[in-house]
Formats: structure tokens, sequence, C-alpha cells
């Protein structure tokens, strides 16, 4: 897939900042992104995947997004990167909040730190990022938030009840913020991923079988990979999407 198949000139120079962005999902965000012209800025914990990434891009376009190597669980780095940023490349425009884990684990066995801990990855680097990122945009004029959900709260899987319940509320959490920064032209939505083929899900969870499974419950009989979900962000981020705020974007090659 070609990301010059769509040019969106209101995100040339604009400051886009992505949670998650050197690998799966996140750096074909990345990618995306900046190949538009937009300054983006990174966060991850994976460098050897983020720096291959920043290679790959250099040699390709002459230039790189900015990395910084954050735990997000960590809200007061994961903000003080945010405020950093904002310094230095200017008023985030655009939020991405995309990073998580999806790590299977039986409901017999959870307890309370490791349902706190799940928390603190999956749901809470969410509402500071953008409790961060917002007060940059809301002096700019306005900006984008694009909080990641998930198919998972529509599927029936099993090992995963922490992460399904921290992605529902994902959902509510966009609608909520979406009210309180309308007023700021500050629009917030959620990009519902599918089934998403990325080397993580093939390494640990999804094979031939698995995959034949998935494709069977898609209208669109196809693998859906990361450069099938980055196209649908740079529409929520353009000003193209100027009119849509608290709503949800499906990316599930017609799942049912």
């Amino acid at each position: 897939m070609s990301y010059d198949a769509a040019r969106y000139p209101s995100l040339e120079q604009r400051v886009v900042f992505i949670t998650g962005g050197g690998s799966g999902i996140g750096a074909e965000l990345t990618r995306a992104f900046h190949r538009q012209g937009a300054r983006v800025a990174f966060v991850d914990i994976n460098d050897a995947a983020s720096e291959a990434l920043l290679e790959t891009l250099q040699a390709e376009t002459g230039e790189v997004p900015r990395y910084f190597h954050c735990d997000i669980r960590d809200v007061a780095a994961l903000q003080a990167v945010i405020a950093d940023v904002g310094q230095t490349l200017g008023p985030i425009h655009t939020l991405v909040n995309n990073a998580a884990n999806d790590d299977r684990h039986s409901w017999q066995e959870i307890d309370v730190d490791y349902w706190d801990e799940r928390m603190s990855l999956n749901l809470r680097p969410m509402f500071f990022a953008a409790q961060a990122a917002a007060r940059q945009m809301i002096e700019a004029g306005g900006g984008s938030i694009i909080n990641f959900g998930s198919i998972s709260v529509q599927m029936a899987i099993a090992d995963l009840s922490a992460y399904v319940t921290a992605k529902a509320a994902v959902h509510g959490l966009t609608r909520s913020l979406a009210r309180d920064l309308g007023p700021h032209r500050v629009r917030v939505n959620t990009l519902v991923p599918g089934s998403i083929i990325t080397e993580r899900q093939l390494e640990n969870w999804i094979g031939p079988e698995e995959e034949a499974s998935i494709q069977a419950r898609q209208s669109l009989k196809m693998r859906l990979e990361p450069t099938h979900v980055a196209p649908a962000a740079l529409f929520l981020a353009s000003a193209d999407s100027s009119a849509i705020s608290g709503q949800e974007l499906a990316v599930d090659g017609g799942w049912g």
C-alpha cells in the first residue's frame, strides 16, 4: 500500500506524538505521518526496533522522527516527554494513543497487582497523555486525539479479561473527552483495529488455523496488516475529518 495514494496537506509540518511508535501498528503510524511531512515524535521501550525504524526512514527520506525511550506506565515521564516535544518541535496537533499490550492471562491467576499493572499500561496512559497534549492543542487553537480501541471488545477471546476491560473503557474515555474538549476545537475519536496480523501476533498466537478462522468472520477475505490501519489514523488527524469527534472508526474487514 502506498501512502502517496492519499495526501493530506493539512498534516504538513504538524507535530504528531505517537505512543508505542517503534514496532507493529505503531511503526506504520510513524512511517505514515512522517511521509506526510508531519513532525513526528514517538515513545517506545523497544530501542532496537525503534532505532531500526529511524535508520529505515533516514535512508528513505533523509529525515527522521524524534524517538524517546519511555515506559508509559510512568505518567510523570510520559508527560515530561510531551512537554519537551511541545517546547522543541512546537505544540502537538495530533496525539495517537496507540501503545498497549495484549499478553494473555488466566482469570483465575489475576491478582490485584497484575490487574493494576494492566490498567497502568493499557488505559491510564491514554488519559494522562491526552491531558498533557490537550493543553498544547488548546493553546494552538485545536487538534486531534486518536485513541486506539480493539475489536477484542466485541470478540469472545479467552484469557484477555483485563485487556478487554481496559479497551472497553477507552470507548467511554473518548466520548467524555470529546465533550470536554470540543469547545476548544479538539477532536477525540477511537480507531478500532480488527485482527491485525503483526509479527508479534504471528509469533505468539496466530497460526494458519487461527488466521483462517479470522478471515471466516470478516466480510473481506484478506489479511489485515498495519498498513491498513495507518491511513485511517491519517484521516482522523487531518482537516478532512474536522467535523468528526466522539466516534469510532473500525478497520476490521467487516467483522461480523
